[in-house]
């Protein structure tokens, strides 16, 4: 693709898609893939869309401009510090022909079945990539979002699909990236998670058991009050999520920085809080973030 400016090789990307399909293999095929994964990482994550969930800060259709998310993750992943990127297949590719993965960590999300707001959103079921996909793409691994709500049965479906998963990426060699948490309904019918450190611990522990193995297997986990804690619920490696856009961005990172000094927390997975921040500087904010690994 052309080195021209990014509404030009936007336009192009848009013309590829539509008329040579087959691009999106062979720039998969040729991708140079990332060398040995560096001691902390830091992965900037774009699987949100796909569920129904496009806020960002104030704006309720933040993520749902193509053009404007994707030029803001190729700014993110041309920064120093950034190894990776999480995504579903479509954010995946579009990036692919841009030519913004060379040498990349990349994670293909999984499960993207509970839409936000939906009767359904605990039956969250693997609607984008399968894990012979992911190892047919050459990617790293796949992450999968598991909500338990013990009031709802549709988590024992959740539940079952993502050990699968988990096993299904092991027998590839692939990690399992497992985002967990104990979730429940509002009285008007809103899901929402249950941030306490009780509910982490629980999430963690039920996280940890999927699957024939767990040697493959990475989790993926919010900051909370007593992360200590939190992360003493297992041994697998963890990497922090980043969660809605705060309007102190200070305190965010104070809170990463701390969580960064536990033994199994292995670095960062943030999506809206860097691609859209308070003021709207993506490498500024990309840059903090890097700075604390």
């Amino acid at each position: 693709m052309s080195m021209g400016t990014f509404a030009e090789r936007f336009a192009e990307l848009v013309e590829v898609r539509a008329a040579r399909p087959a691009a999106v293999a062979q720039a998969a095929a040729r991708r140079a893939r990332a060398a040995a994964p560096p001691g902390r990482l830091l992965i900037i994550a774009a699987d949100h869309p796909a569920r129904g969930a496009l806020r960002a800060g104030n704006d309720p259709l933040a993520m749902g401009n193509r053009a404007d998310l994707l030029e803001r993750m190729c700014v993110a992943l041309a920064r120093p510090g950034v190894h990776g990127v999480l995504g579903t297949p479509d954010v995946i590719e579009d990036l692919l022909l841009l030519g913004a993965l060379e040498g990349k960590v990349v994670i293909g999300s999984m499960n993207r079945g509970g839409l936000a707001g939906a009767a359904f959103e605990i039956d969250d079921r693997f609607t984008a990539y399968t894990a012979p996909a992911i190892a047919g793409a050459r990617l790293d691994g796949g992450k999968m979002l598991l909500r338990v709500d013990l009031a709802d049965p549709a988590t024992a479906r959740t539940l079952e699909a993502c050990a699968r998963a988990v096993t299904d990426l092991a027998a590839h060699g692939l990690m399992a990236m497992v985002e967990p948490f104990l979730s429940s309904r509002e009285d008007g019918g809103r899901v929402r998670n249950v941030l306490t450190p009780e509910a982490m611990i629980h999430a963690v522990s039920i996280a940890s058991g999927l699957g024939a193995t767990s040697a493959h297997t990475w989790l993926k986990v919010p900051v909370v009050d007593r992360m200590e804690e939190v992360m003493a619920a297992s041994t697998l490696p963890a990497l922090l999520l980043g969660g809605e856009v705060l309007a102190d961005q200070d305190a965010a990172l104070a809170g990463w920085k701390a969580a960064l000094a536990l033994p199994t927390v292995r670095g960062l997975v943030v999506g809206r809080s860097l691609l859209y921040p308070p003021g709207g500087d993506v490498a500024g904010a990309v840059d903090a973030a890097a700075g604390l690994l």
